[in-house]
């Protein structure tokens, strides 16, 4: 079990902020961030991160707690899963109650196989001959930690030896059970490479045959420390320079970043053997940088950075994309000493959108009429993914390209969304109200003496939820989220409680002259009482409620 002042301590110092921000796509807006909303249907940044309150809402589906919360519902994790998972995320060490300690901190299996592949590799003549023959240098080595796995009995009985279960392997990607039952490893007669999460934690390896192996490079199979499609491969020593340079460059393989990374190109990570996506964004859009896409010029290298494109830009992600053709990767330029030259192509990256458009435009035979209408309707499609203003900009790019008149391009135009306010908060003055006794309890009592739910025309439901101590509720969340609504001091509060309450006495007033079920005696009473009560409030007395509703 976990020590409860593990936890408190845990959420002291961790930070909202980057807690979700490595799962999601976070952009300032104003003091807090936006993000779309994984827990439902989201079209438009609706989920909110308040660094200031440390905690998420969602405007449209309510979704919302702290950063603990978050994780359990985009994990599906369970409070002590999440609490293990956010430490992680953290590099904090939690301690628990009991022998738990040992057993969940101990035990650094990831590690010490990276130790007993980076030892190997020097007993190993023919890894370290592929390593010099590709131009990689011995600070490289030590860099990247690059190792070499033996063959399978050697590893299996490493981990024996060091008490680790076969277990404990295959839960974190290094061991596999065959179909006969028997466990082996995973990776075998293979260079290694080890990934780190972005906070520095190795969570899985990367292998390279170099025994003419079918597969030249594996991963570590999915688990649960190890999302292939959540990591980059050398980002933890690339981080501090992309966001100093405010750049990244995405590479396709390994050798690429290691090989970048000694030519001085630190901003240079890698994508795990899967096309970008979404889960990637997060990562590569902290610090808002630039980002080039250096692949190969080949079929597959085009596709896979036309779709990345697409991505990018369609998320408003600046950047542009470097293809390599004639056989020589960046890897190979650099053991060349062709750095000028790759200096210059990662200095004049072409944008993403032109790179799309180009692409798009080139799948068709432009001469002919039915083509260049498909041509046309597909660029159009996509430039309706950017935002207006930019998508207009490209309109004359891509006439010349289908030579057609800039005039036949209709982009149309999207509805602007309306603002949050006008979408149901109405009455600022109620907000403030509510807003100001959720920051401070301590006037709860004193604004009771005065007010009553009835008195608020909107928002009578979000105070009857406050009174009722029911402040995880999505409507009070969402209302601690939104920095247009004021708080107020006491005197504030005081100052804005009396026109709040005259206006209400005031208008109970007329509702009692339209009223056809009151004596004429029974009115004349209210009305002396009623205007007895505004006149004292209006001298700057605060009077207790009393309700006329019944008159």
């Amino acid at each position: 079990m976990i020590d409860q002042s593990s936890i408190e301590t845990l959420k002291q110092r961790l930070d909202i902020v980057d807690i979700i921000g490595s799962y999601l796509e976070l952009k300032r807006s104003g003091a807090n961030f936006k993000a779309i909303c994984p827990f439902h249907n989201d079209t438009t940044p609706s989920l909110h991160v308040s660094p200031s309150k440390q905690i998420y809402h969602c405007f449209a589906c309510g979704a919302g707690g702290d950063a603990i919360k978050f994780v359990m519902e985009y994990e599906k994790l369970n409070y002590p899963e999440a609490i293990e998972k956010v430490a992680a995320l953290c590099n904090f060490a939690l301690t628990y109650t009991k022998d738990e300690y040992s057993q969940k901190t101990d035990k650094k299996i990831l590690e010490q196989l990276n130790l007993f592949f980076t030892q190997n590799l020097d007993k190993t003549p023919q890894a370290a001959a592929y390593l010099s023959q590709r131009g990689i240098g011995q600070s490289s080595i030590q860099k990247f930690e690059i190792g070499y796995a033996p063959l399978s009995r050697i590893t299996v009985n490493f981990l024996k030896q060091h008490f680790f279960t076969s277990k404990e392997g295959i839960e974190v990607g290094v061991i596999g059970i065959n179909d006969n039952g028997n466990e082996y490893a995973r990776f075998i007669e293979r260079i290694t490479f080890p990934i780190y999460s972005s906070n520095g934690k190795i969570v899985g390896f990367g292998g390279r045959t170099i025994t003419n192996h079918p597969s030249k490079y594996i991963n570590s199979p999915q688990s649960k420390i190890f999302n292939k499609s959540r990591l980059l491969y050398g980002y933890h020593l690339a981080r501090e320079s992309i966001i100093k340079n405010r750049k990244i460059i995405i590479c396709e393989g390994y050798l690429d970043v290691i090989m970048l990374h000694q030519a001085g190109f630190n901003e240079a990570v890698a994508t795990l053997g899967t096309a970008l996506t979404n889960e990637h964004l997060p990562l590569i859009t902290r610090g808002e940088p630039k980002v080039i896409l250096s692949y190969d010029g080949d079929n597959a290298g085009v596709e896979a950075a036309f779709k990345a494109a697409k991505l990018l830009s369609s998320r408003r992600i600046e950047g542009g994309v470097v293809l390599f053709g004639g056989d020589m990767d960046p890897a190979d330029m650099v053991q060349k000493g062709i750095l000028d030259k790759l200096n210059a192509l990662y200095s004049n990256p072409k944008e993403f959108v032109e790179f799309c458009l180009e692409c798009i435009t080139g799948k068709y035979d432009l001469k002919n009429a039915h083509e260049k209408q498909k041509a046309l309707e597909e660029a159009v499609v996509y430039l309706r993914t950017l935002p207006n203003t930019l998508a207009q900009s490209y309109i004359g790019m891509l006439s010349s390209m289908l030579n057609i008149k800039a005039n036949l391009i209709i982009l149309g135009t999207k509805k602007p969304s309306k603002n949050i306010a006008e979408n149901g908060f109405e009455d600022m003055l109620e907000l403030s109200i509510i807003k100001t006794l959720l920051f401070k309890p301590a006037l709860v009592n004193m604004t009771l003496d005065i007010i009553h739910a009835s008195m608020f025309k909107v928002h009578a439901a979000e105070l009857s939820l406050l009174l009722e101590g029911q402040t995880e509720h999505p409507s009070l969340r969402k209302l601690l989220m939104l920095d247009n609504i004021q708080v107020y001091e006491e005197n504030e509060l005081i100052s804005a409680l009396r026109p709040f309450l005259i206006t209400f006495y005031e208008e109970e007033i007329e509702k009692i002259k339209k009223s056809s079920s009151v004596s004429f005696d029974k009115k004349s009473f209210l009305f002396r009482k009623i205007r007895d009560i505004i006149a004292r409030l209006k001298k700057g007395e605060l009077v207790s409620y009393e309700s006329f509703s019944t008159f």
